[in-house]
């Protein structure tokens, strides 16, 4: 028997692999995490996509019903349209 670690510390868990459950719990745990945050982020950018497209949506609803109502004539309507779905 030598020097250094020997089998002492075997017998309390560390040098042999005692405590791998906890180990493996806690990159359960980071593993878990990046997932959950990757799925957010996900999410946010997906969600903020669908937000500016019901807005262009509605903007553009309501121009055409004003253009239909007489309320803006055709060049302010084309400019208009023009300014909404070039943003």
């Amino acid at each position: 028997m030598g020097h250094g670690y020997g089998s002492h510390w075997g017998m309390m868990g560390w040098g042999n692999g005692g405590f791998w459950p906890v180990g493996m719990i806690i990159w359960l745990v980071v593993i878990i995490a990046f997932i959950a945050l990757v799925s957010w982020v996900v999410s946010t950018l997906s969600s903020r996509g669908r937000y500016a497209d019901t807005r262009r949506t509605s903007a553009l609803d309501t121009l055409e019903q004003r253009y239909a109502r007489g309320e803006i004539g055709r060049d302010e309507y084309l400019q208009k349209k023009n300014d909404i779905l070039s943003r």
